[in-house]
């Protein structure tokens, strides 16, 4: 398995210029702080969501801080037909990504999964789950072409133990990593994919499975820091690996 890529600042993602990183779940969150740090470095960012009002303010965001051409569409990763159409616009204004980052995502509320409703577990599973395999639908042809791209579908360490309370979160992250696994042995070399765990992070998503601890963690902000540098620095070398954002963080103790 390749080494982990470092997020020291000083690594080899200087100089190979300016990069087109499509992310899903891009209007708040983890997204947001990813897109707002690439940007800031120089590269393009292709975006979805389906907050229109978020999306808006985000594109303020930045165009105030370049004069990059970056492309922000409402639309829902859960539905099929809206993710083809999102990758055509993307050819037709020649955006196709190098790098894809699977970030959109749910958490079901706190409780037993029989006590939750079906449409809450099958919201969860459709999100998290379909909604990458409809990316990488339609998004692993157009990359194919150039025979090059790096595709990061976010995990966590609910895909990698289990964790009571959250069990249809666990299940799609699961379902995450072993996706992510097998889709990597059908791609061609020069791509990569890979699962990748954030850590622990104060989002609206941590403050509903752990309402007390949350906002003793990282900010997103800074987690965009380091995990911009290790997402610039992955390789083909990389593809199928089940990887960590660096110092993600510990429950807090039962």
């Amino acid at each position: 398995m390749a080494e982990l890529p470092s997020s020291n600042e000083s690594s080899p993602q200087v100089g190979l210029g300016s990069r087109k990183v499509l992310i899903t779940g891009v209007s708040k969150g983890l997204g947001r702080a990813l897109a707002l740090e690439l940007a800031s470095r120089g590269h393009t960012i292709i975006g979805c969501s389906r907050d229109q009002t978020k999306l808006d303010s985000l594109q303020a965001q930045l165009s105030n801080l370049s004069s990059t051409k970056h492309l922000l569409c409402n639309l829902d990763v859960r539905s099929n037909t809206e993710v083809e159409e999102f990758a055509r616009a993307t050819v037709e204004n020649e955006l196709v990504p190098n790098i894809i980052v699977n970030n959109a995502g749910l958490i079901n509320r706190n409780g037993k999964m029989w006590e939750l409703d079906a449409h809450e577990f099958d919201n969860v599973i459709d999100t998290n789950v379909k909604g990458i395999a409809n990316v990488m639908r339609h998004f692993i042809p157009l990359m194919i072409s150039s025979n090059k791209g790096i595709i990061i579908n976010m995990s966590s360490m609910a895909g990698r133990d289990s964790h009571e309370l959250i069990a249809p979160y666990c299940a799609s992250k699961w379902g995450v990593e072993g996706l992510s696994k097998a889709i990597a042995k059908e791609v061609p070399e020069g791509m990569g994919i890979v699962s990748l765990d954030p850590g622990l992070i104060y989002t609206d998503m941590l403050l509903s499975c752990l309402p007390d601890f949350a906002p003793n963690y990282q900010s997103p902000q800074h987690w965009a820091s380091k995990a911009a540098t290790m997402i610039l620095n992955l390789t083909a070398l990389h593809n199928g690996a089940s990887l960590t954002v660096e110092d993600p963080g510990t429950l807090p103790n039962p």
